[in-house]
């Protein structure tokens, strides 16, 4: 908590979203209050599941709004279920029912967002969170961050944080426009209802059948109500990065024509599926310019091949709280901590995130044979456990120490 000497400055807060949210429950948790601007008119969170990973996982048990998640989470027996495109062949799977809790001290679930967003949300002051304000613009020249509004509103701050996605009107401000280079690769999303999912994708697993060129993840969310399925293709450089833009059953069936019976079935009883373009960013130099600083997706969007996009804004809210806290009477300090502090971390996921789509896809041939070998003699849980033991609070004590 802050000292009472400490004046409390005026925090603004761009977004909010997952990462947004999460930061002005972090926030308040240190004893700073802080304004979210929103611009949709209505909080609330459109696409469909996400995981919870154990490192996402012991921070919201510290924010206090697990246990509420827990009522419509889905906690995960098996994950890293890794199946050949054509037959369905597992090539591995992790036990996660006995082994998760054990390397890192939380379970894994899978959720919706909106569940996880209405979660974080009640960590948070309904009077802290401004709906419809659109921010046009930022002047960073004045003594104090200025922020213009569409509605006609210009509101100074002390300290701005821009959690406001991909496409950051304040990573624009602090790193110039920088145009994204398209991926190549377009995602395909759907929730099926449990009732017509079929029996294998209502497991509580996490399965990831990949094949050439081609990947697709399904899971159940929402108390098992519905299974939550994405899928990733090539795709056509007219597509939008979007996540309200659609497509059709016809379009999603046609990209996986041959595939396992079992998995066209899953995909004929879902609804009508979004589809959007995975736009390219490659990770930022710096987030910070001042008293201004970026989280989440606005500093290092990065693919959802490792599940790790809400987690690690998460993360971001969590260090940022305590280096404001710990640094309040020089903002502009606080923030280079926190960006020295998480910036190679997110940088690393970027880029192992980036690698996997090259990974899932390879063409059936050699290449392919000596990947699915590899799953036989990998554990995924724990080579990847430098992602899932991650503690904001041992990082920050070890920064010290170093220090």
């Amino acid at each position: 908590m802050l000292g009472a000497n400490i004046e409390t400055p005026k925090i603004a807060i761009l977004g909010g979203g997952i990462g947004g949210l999460a930061a002005a429950a972090f926030l308040g948790r240190a004893g700073l209050r802080s304004t979210v601007y929103e611009q949709a008119p209505a909080l609330k969170e459109v696409g469909a599941g996400l995981v919870v990973a154990p490192n996402a996982a012991r921070l919201l048990r510290r924010l206090g709004v697990l246990e509420p998640l827990l009522r419509g989470a889905v906690q995960l027996d098996v994950g890293w279920e890794f199946r050949r495109w054509q037959d369905g062949t597992v090539l591995s799977a992790e036990d996660l029912a006995t082994d998760c809790e054990r390397l890192y001290g939380e379970h894994t679930y899978t959720v919706h967002r909106a569940e996880l967003l209405d979660a974080i949300r009640s960590a948070v002051p309904a009077e802290s969170v401004r709906l419809g304000k659109r921010c046009t613009a930022i002047d960073l020249r004045g003594e104090r961050p200025s922020l213009g509004f569409a509605d006609g509103e210009v509101v100074e701050a002390d300290i701005v944080i821009g959690a406001d996605g991909v496409h950051s009107v304040v990573r624009d401000a602090i790193a110039g426009p920088r145009p994204a280079a398209f991926s190549g690769l377009c995602a395909f999303r759907a929730l099926v209802p449990g009732d017509r999912a079929p029996s294998f994708a209502r497991r509580r697993a996490q399965t990831l059948w990949i094949g050439p060129n081609h990947h697709l993840v399904h899971y159940p969310v929402s108390a098992g109500r519905f299974v939550n399925l994405v899928a990733f293709a090539p795709a056509g450089e007219d597509l939008a990065e979007s996540w309200t833009a659609r497509a059709t059953i016809e379009e999603f069936l046609l990209e996986f024509d041959g595939w396992d019976p079992r998995l066209v079935d899953l995909i004929r009883a879902a609804g009508t599926p979004g589809r959007w373009a995975l736009l390219d960013r490659a990770p930022l130099p710096r987030w910070s310019r001042g008293p201004v600083t970026l989280l989440g997706d606005a500093a290092h969007p990065m693919f959802p091949f490792f599940a790790q996009g809400a987690a690690q804004a998460i993360e971001d809210a969590a260090v940022l709280s305590r280096c404001l806290a710990e640094g309040l009477a020089d903002p502009a300090r606080a923030l280079r901590r926190y960006e020295a502090l998480r910036l190679p971390r997110t940088t690393r996921l970027q880029a192992v995130s980036h690698a996997r789509s090259d990974v899932n896809h390879l063409p059936d041939g050699p290449e392919q044979r000596a990947r699915d070998a590899s799953f036989t003699e990998d554990d995924p849980l724990v080579a990847n456990g430098w992602i899932y033991e991650y503690d904001p609070d041992l990082a920050m004590a070890a920064e010290t120490t170093a220090g």
